[in-house]
C-alpha cells in the first residue's frame, strides 16, 4: 500500500461571497507527482494557497503526514516539510542568487544539512552556482524559476508544491523545468504541481486531478486520462 503523504478533505474557500472551492477532496502518495489542471479561475492556486496556511477554509481540512495543518501557521507548514514555490516566482529581486537560496533555510538550525541542501541544489541547477553572487533580478526568467524551486528545497522539503512553473517561459524552458520537476521526483521529493499547460503536466505526473469552477470533475492515472476525449477538447487543444 502507497503511503499518502498529503490528504485534502472536503476543502471549501470562500472570497466574501464567492465560493473558491466547493468541497474538494484529493489525495497525493509520496513519491509521486499529482498534477492539478483547470482553467483559469478553476481554484487552483487558491487549493495550494490553502494547503500552504497562505489562505483558511470556511471548511474541510488538511492533512500532511498525519498532522492537520487546517489552523497551521504558513512558516510552521514549511518547517513541517512542505515547500511552496509560489506563482509569479517571488524572489527578492535585490538579494544575491546565494541570499535568495539562504532564506529558503530560514526555519533550520543544522548548517551541516543546509550546506548539504546547497549542494543539492547547485547540481541540479549548475547555472545557479555559477551565478551565484549575481543579484537576483538580473537572472533570466527560467534562471528565476530555477532558484524558486532552490528556495523551496533548501527548506528540505519532504513535498514541493509548484504554482504555474512554465508561467512566462520559452518553449525551451518549459521543457527544461518539466525535466527538472521529474529530476526532483528521483531525488525522493513528492511533488503537487499546478500548470496551465496541461499536455506538459499529464506528460510527468502519475495521477490528474480535472478542477472546474471548485469542484474535481475528473481524476485518475495521467496515462489515462490523457487520451480522454473530454480532456483533449477543453485542455490538450486536439
Amino acid at each position: 500500500m502507497a503511503e499518502t503523504l498529503l490528504e485534502v478533505n472536503n476543502l471549501a474557500v470562500s472570497y466574501g461571497v464567492i465560493r473558491a472551492l466547493k468541497g474538494i477532496s484529493f489525495h497525493v502518495d509520496k513519491g509521486e507527482i499529482v498534477s492539478l489542471i483547470g482553467a483559469n479561475g478553476a481554484g487552483k492556486t487558491t487549493t495550494l494557497q490553502t494547503i500552504t496556511g497562505l489562505l483558511r477554509p470556511v471548511s474541510g481540512n488538511v492533512i500532511f503526514k498525519g498532522n492537520d495543518l487546517t489552523h497551521v501557521p504558513a512558516h510552521k507548514i514549511v518547517s513541517m516539510g512542505l515547500g511552496h514555490v509560489p506563482e509569479g516566482r517571488k524572489i527578492f529581486q535585490g538579494l544575491s542568487v546565494y541570499d535568495n537560496l539562504l532564506l529558503g533555510a530560514y526555519t533550520r538550525k543544522s548548517k551541516a544539512e543546509i550546506e548539504e541542501n546547497m549542494e543539492l541544489v547547485f547540481r541540479l541547477f549548475p547555472r545557479l552556482l555559477e551565478r551565484k553572487k549575481q543579484l537576483a533580478g538580473t537572472l533570466s526568467g527560467g534562471e528565476q524559476q530555477m532558484l524558486a524551486i532552490g528556495r523551496a528545497l533548501l527548506s528540505n522539503p519532504e513535498m514541493i508544491v509548484l504554482d504555474e512553473p512554465s508561467m512566462g517561459l520559452s518553449p525551451l524552458l518549459v521543457t527544461e523545468v518539466f525535466e527538472i520537476i521529474k529530476t526532483l521526483q528521483n531525488e525522493g521529493k513528492t511533488v503537487l504541481l499546478v500548470e496551465q499547460n496541461a499536455k506538459k503536466a499529464m506528460s510527468i505526473a502519475d495521477r490528474v486531478y480535472v478542477l472546474e469552477t471548485g469542484m474535481i470533475t475528473m481524476e485518475g492515472p495521467a496515462s489515462e486520462l490523457i487520451n480522454n476525449e473530454n480532456i483533449k477538447k477543453a485542455y490538450l487543444g486536439e
